[in-house]
């Protein structure tokens, strides 16, 4: 079994125009809804065997204030270039180059790619808020699968429901 989260970075702000697009912090709402969102799969028992992050800082610090919530070092946390700007085709392919060791994985990043590879995976999910987490168990011994079949279970959650 290979569990696959994917989660949206928290709300963001936009107050100072001159920051460049991967300085933007959090917002208020943002440093709220991370940690919030962390109890939640904390109670679920959510431990991933990996956590990778997109260099933006609102998603690098949604990645730290959710980690800190299910127990996960956050000097552990991978940052990759790759998750940010990316596309639904270049998150596959990382996905499907995770060595197989690794059973449960987490990737933080952003929208329009992370809700348009959740729907791709599981038609179920056709929008991710911020901070939402959209969930994959996937019955597959190896992440190259991941794409190839469909998920056996699909849960998405966020800090609104």
């Amino acid at each position: 079994m290979k569990t696959l989260l994917l989660v949206r970075h928290a709300k963001s702000s936009r107050d100072d125009p001159t920051l460049p697009d991967r300085e933007r912090p959090l917002n208020d709402r943002g440093c709220q809804d991370a940690p919030a969102m962390g109890k939640r799969l904390n109670k679920r028992g959510v431990k991933p065997d990996l956590i990778a992050s997109s260099p933006a800082l609102r998603a690098l610090t949604t990645a730290q204030l959710l980690a800190d919530e299910i127990g996960y070092q956050r000097e552990d946390i991978i940052v990759d270039e790759r998750l940010y700007a990316s596309s639904p085709d270049t998150l596959l392919a990382i996905i499907c180059a995770i060595g197989d060791h690794v059973d449960s994985v987490m990737l933080f990043g952003h929208n329009p790619e992370f809700t348009d590879l959740a729907h791709r995976l599981s038609s179920e999910i056709t929008d991710m808020p911020t901070c939402a987490v959209a969930e994959f168990l996937f019955n597959a011994k190896v992440w190259a699968d991941v794409g190839k079949v469909g998920p056996a279970k699909v849960k998405l959650d966020a800090p609104r429901k």
